[in-house]
């Protein structure tokens, strides 16, 4: 039975404890959120998703909810929030709010401490009724953010500001303990990027019960509308013609999203779950045997099992969980024999790039001095009106663990270069009709886990080595593409550059690429089935810019059109799993020739494609 589950809170009543002390509220379950969003990207980190008041310098509108009591009395209030500026100076804080218990203030302005993820303790509220109402009252518009609210009669009253400890208690008072049943699957996939997408719709149409788990309300991932990063790399390219059928009939999601959701729900195979996080997996030996995923707005729970995996999250989240094999950073030159590796250890790596635009309402606009945000002057001002990919931040930092910070250092440096361009700058009167009217929340990630295969890509494989393999499936036509910070911003920002500079090797089909170092070798190459499954974990497929590869080789690899032509390759090797009741490895050792002639055949075409065949 097709299912497409959107996630839309109005139709869930809030999920909250209320015993007879305590009354627990995440306020991503708020019955109306106002202007606020739920931010759900750093769950893994620090414990749950948030209300975001995110209005680029305007207070969004009121986040409310209305909440049970069962005892009547004077309550404790405290509240798990961040002053999210102090990594950079605890003294300046730019997103702040307002409690409103009953309509009446309770713990004055709030987000202006802790200096991490933490609880507040805001004062006390006397509830006379049956129910209360609590209101989030956004003071700045600058990212002000709220995880959850507490009341309590209890005397000693305190809560561990994270970790294991406020997981446990979390989920004592507001998960659902038994999670619900969604179904028997042959192929889940988790991630909703291209290659999930592409993953999901092939399974689909091969014949498999297929499920699609996303935790974002929109799919497409860095080619979505909150990223808006184009698909490059061709497809539908000899030896296998017919990969890339399935990405050429969607299209960018950033400009044709109802499109792609059309299809996706008209797949009657496939079970769509948005805003839905894969939190937790169960392991039957080296294999997975069921998925848990959380709602990320009403916290409900769903278990579904399945007979393959696919990871397509690019950061390789199921498999991380699942205790895949992966790596992470930069091997060394000594590894894998890659000249273009570092031959001493670094940490230097791709950053994550912020999407934001102005435009020209047609009379001035104001925007505020923020002398909390980076600063800049006519030495190191940027004049643009809207990013390109070089807005670039967190080369040195680690792209899952420090997410958030790489993300709200990001939004300083847009508010801080535009506030001085329409405030103190020379060319002040040029953007001063100009707003900032669509700076997403939602970086563009780069790279972060690799999970490992049976082969793992190299740098040599990409530049010499595409006849190598017996089982090569996917045909990439993307350079080796290295990003740097640019020198002259770690000149003046040093360790914390934002734009960067591209550095490509080898280019495959002889296209004029600045900056080319050699031509030498012309040919695309092609990438190896054995590196799209995990050498450890038995039933685990993965497609994207998760694969297996070195650092040096994911370069190449990472780019969407070739992201989703393996999405298409896992959803066929899937189904011959399913066929001859094999492993992954299996279909390598027993059927290569049968997946060959599959990919001969590839996924059929159900709607015109958008896209013609393109090289590079």
């Amino acid at each position: 039975m097709k299912k497409l589950i959107f996630v839309f809170l109005l139709i869930f009543p809030v999920i909250q404890f209320a015993g007879a002390q305590t009354i627990w509220v995440e306020t991503e379950t708020f019955s109306s959120k106002g202007g606020w969003t739920v931010d759900g990207q750093f769950i893994d980190q620090m414990g749950s998703p948030y209300l975001l008041a995110h209005g680029v310098g305007q207070p969004v509108e009121d986040a409310v909810t209305r909440v049970a009591v069962k005892t009547k009395g004077k309550y404790q209030v405290w509240v798990r929030t961040f002053n999210w500026n102090a990594p950079w100076n605890a003294k300046q804080a730019p997103g702040t709010f307002q409690l409103l218990v009953n309509g009446k203030e309770v713990g004055g302005i709030l987000g202006r401490f802790p200096d991490h993820w933490g609880w507040v303790q805001a004062g006390e509220t006397d509830i006379q009724a049956n129910e209360v109402t609590l209101t989030l009252h956004d003071l700045t518009g600058f990212e002000g953010r709220c995880d959850a609210i507490v009341l309590t009669r209890e005397s000693n009253f305190s809560l561990p500001d994270g970790g294991d400890k406020l997981s446990a208690i979390r989920k004592k008072m507001t998960l659902t303990k038994n999670p619900q049943f969604v179904g028997q699957y042959d192929l889940v996939v988790v991630g909703g990027g291209v290659a999930g997408i592409c993953a999901a719709i092939s399974g689909a149409r091969m014949g498999m019960k297929t499920a699609l788990v996303h935790n974002r309300p929109v799919v497409g991932g860095n080619n979505s509308p909150e990223v808006k990063v184009t698909i490059l790399g061709g497809f539908n390219l000899p030896p296998y013609e017919a990969i890339g059928n399935v990405i050429s009939e969607l299209g960018n999601a950033y400009t044709n999203q109802d499109r792609i959701l059309a299809i996706l729900k008209n797949e009657k195979n496939l079970s769509i779950f948005l805003n839905t996080h894969a939190s937790g997996v169960e392991m039957d030996g080296g294999k997975i045997s069921a998925l848990m995923a959380t709602n990320l707005e009403t916290n409900e729970i769903v278990r579904m099992e399945a007979r393959m995996f696919a990871d397509c999250s690019g950061d390789g989240n199921l498999g991380a969980m699942a205790g895949a094999d992966f790596a992470m950073g930069r091997e060394l030159r000594s590894e894998y024999n890659e000249s273009l590796a570092p031959e001493i250890p670094s940490k230097l790596g791709y950053g994550s790039t912020l999407k934001w635009e102005s435009k020209d309402m047609g009379s001035p606009q104001l925007f505020p001095v923020v002398p909390w945000a980076v600063q800049f002057s006519e030495t190191t001002v940027q004049y643009a009106k809207k990013n390109n990919w070089d807005w670039e931040t967190g080369f040195r930092y680690n792209q899952i663990d420090d997410f958030e910070y790489i993300r709200d250092y990001a939004l300083r440096v847009v508010y801080g270069n535009w506030s001085y361009i329409k405030n103190f700058s020379k060319n002040k009167a040029e953007y001063e009709n100009l707003v900032l009217n669509n700076v997403s929340y939602v970086p563009g990630k780069r790279e972060s886990r690799r999970l490992l295969g049976d082969v793992v890509l190299t740098q040599n494989d990409v530049e010499g080595g595409w006849k190598k393999y017996d089982d090569g499936c996917v045909k990439a036509t993307y350079s080796l593409d290295q990003h740097f910070p640019q020198p002259e911003n770690t000149l003046y920002f040093p360790g914390e550059e934002f734009r960067s500079v591209q550095k490509h090797n080898y280019n495959p089909l002889g296209v004029s690429i600045k900056n080319i170092d050699q031509k030498d070798v012309n040919e695309p190459y092609l990438i190896p089935y054995r590196c799209l499954y995990s050498r450890n974990i038995s039933n685990l497929f993965m497609a994207g810019r998760n694969v297996s590869a070195t650092r040096i080789g994911m370069t190449s690899l990472r780019v969407q059109g070739t992201t989703g032509m393996m999405g298409e390759v896992v959803g066929i090797a899937a189904y011959l799993c399913l066929v001859n009741e094999c492993t992954p490895r299996e279909i390598y050792e027993k059927h290569l020739a049968q997946l060959k002639e599959a990919l001969q055949n590839g996924v059929p075409r159900m709607n015109p494609p958008v896209f013609k065949p393109i090289l590079h």
